[in-house]
């Protein structure tokens, strides 16, 4: 972000959490935007996906998707998510949702094992990040030397 000031707007869900918390859901700051730690569950407080891996992270994904639509984003602006999982001996049931989604975005991303959650139905924590405009992106093969 250059020197210039940019507004920021706090993005609320209505959670009980956020104000025990003192965090927002999503913040926005121009066209940045930062999505914090998402789960699996809906908006009656219901954990999607029960306990297996694939689905949760699928609804993770999902919940994800509509605080990007909702804020003026597009999946593609995604440059940056960050997995926190509990069972990493299925780290292939998490990568393959990640990948259904974001193959072609192609964010940088990190996958952490985490020995709980907050709920112990939660068997994944999700970040993103994304920048507005940042859709079309062009691939370089890096040389490690």
């Amino acid at each position: 972000m250059d020197n210039q000031s940019k507004e920021r707007i706090n993005l609320l869900s209505g959670l009980p959490t956020e104000p025990l918390r003192g965090y927002s859901r999503a913040v926005q700051a121009g066209d940045h935007l930062f999505i914090s730690g998402t789960t699996a569950m809906n908006e009656k407080g219901e954990v999607v996906g029960g306990d297996d891996v694939y689905r949760q992270t699928r609804a993770v994904i999902e919940n994800i998707r509509e605080v990007i639509r909702s804020s003026g984003f597009v999946m593609s602006d995604v440059v940056r998510t960050r997995l926190f999982v509990v069972r990493m001996s299925e780290w292939k049931d998490y990568a393959r949702a990640h990948r259904e989604v974001f193959d072609s975005i192609r964010p940088a991303s990190s996958i952490v094992e985490v020995s709980r959650l907050m709920d112990p139905r939660f068997l994944i924590e999700m970040e993103a990040e994304a920048i507005r405009g940042c859709s079309k992106a062009v691939e370089k093969n890096l040389s490690f030397s």
